[in-house]
């Protein structure tokens, strides 16, 4: 029995007290507070079972939820969760051992039409049937995470593009059936707002799908290519001419990529009034234009000057350690490559290792 007092500090009051039956009784907004303050997605859980209550204010206001900590029996759980949580917007199903079915993500589908982010992320049993299924149920969804599902083909994921064309962050990593030229071809006609992708170790991706992201989505600010094996040049450039809101840019293990995507990087930079050498100062605002990262890594057929060039166009790039944006690992003949910043430090030390000639 919970009571909100004695009849004696109720006398005191001035008029009876409302009495709370049990913890079923206490309001939604409380419930929700108290929620939002002590509790946990697994506390979320266990409280959505307690009564029809609870079940019924957690459905109206929980809208994130993260199963990530449930070691076993995720699917089964997800199954009985979907349809007491239809206002739904975030959604965390990552898993350390794969779990999931297609079953789950077709539950899904079925309940949570409002949902925005999605993680499935290392879903390995998940098939066809789970693109098909959030196509379907989830046509508001911008955020997307499916890497390491490498069961998924391009016909399910171009279906997907079709349907859910506000997307604008997809992570493919891994997706070697799913991410294909032809499958890009659709997210660059469906997805124009897309900013960030993913097509790390996606080796079938050549230069015609690239150069289509290019064309069709100009909003790109985040593009990860590494281990894309087959890219050459053309790539590059048409990122250069065609993404002018770029940031970040993988290219890790890309071996065909020469000085000439380089320099075409360096020419594509929007030229700022100030000086490259007065942006050092101002690295961490917003306003700055261009790429702040940039992986290399392994691209052995690049050289200094060509490097140089990109890093002096673009200040946000660096090579000192406290801020280390551009990547060159591997690179033996890149060593002498230096960001403003460090040009600026191997200078002043200049100065200090010179002789004093004051008398």
């Amino acid at each position: 029995m919970v009571s909100t007092g004695s009849g004696r500090e109720q006398a005191e009051i001035g008029g009876a007290m409302p009495t709370l039956s049990g913890w079923k009784d206490l309001p939604m907004e409380l419930l929700m507070r108290i929620i939002s303050v002590a509790g946990d997605d697994q506390m979320i859980v266990v409280a959505s079972g307690v009564c029809t209550g609870w079940r019924d204010a957690l459905g109206w206001g929980v809208t994130n939820l993260s199963l990530s900590w449930c070691q076993q029996n995720m699917n089964s759980l997800m199954i009985s969760l979907a349809h007491k949580f239809t206002k739904l917007q975030v959604l965390t199903l990552r898993q350390i051992k794969p779990q999931l079915e297609d079953s789950a993500v077709e539950a899904v589908s079925n309940y949570c039409y409002d949902l925005r982010e999605l993680d499935l992320s290392r879903s390995f049993r998940l098939t066809d049937r789970s693109l098909y299924a959030l196509a379907q149920g989830c046509p508001r969804l911008t955020r997307l995470n499916i890497s390491g599902c490498s069961s998924f083909s391009d016909s399910a994921l171009i279906y997907l593009s079709c349907h859910c064309q506000n997307l604008k962050c997809l992570n493919l990593c891994g997706c070697v059936k799913a991410a294909t030229d032809g499958a890009l071809q659709a997210i660059a006609r469906n997805c124009v707002q897309l900013q960030s992708l993913n097509l790390g170790w996606c080796e079938d991706i050549t230069d015609e799908g690239v150069t289509s992201l290019a064309s069709g989505c100009p909003d790109l600010r985040a593009l990860d290519l590494c281990g894309c094996v087959l890219i050459t040049d053309e790539s590059v450039v048409a990122l250069a001419s065609g993404c002018r809101h770029l940031r970040s840019l993988g290219l890790y293990y890309c071996q065909n990529i020469t000085d000439r995507a380089m320099y075409s990087l360096a020419n594509s930079c929007v030229k700022r009034k100030p000086g490259k050498w007065d942006s050092v100062r101002t690295s961490s605002s917003k306003d700055i234009v261009g790429l702040a990262n940039l992986n290399i890594s392994q691209c052995t057929a690049l050289t200094p000057p060509a490097v140089q060039a990109v890093c002096d166009s673009f200040p946000s790039l660096h090579t000192c350690p406290e801020r280390h944006s551009l990547i060159i690992s591997g690179c033996l003949s890149l060593t002498s490559v230096h960001c403003a910043c460090g040009i600026q430090r191997l200078r002043s030390a200049g100065r200090a290792l010179q002789p004093n000639h004051a008398y």
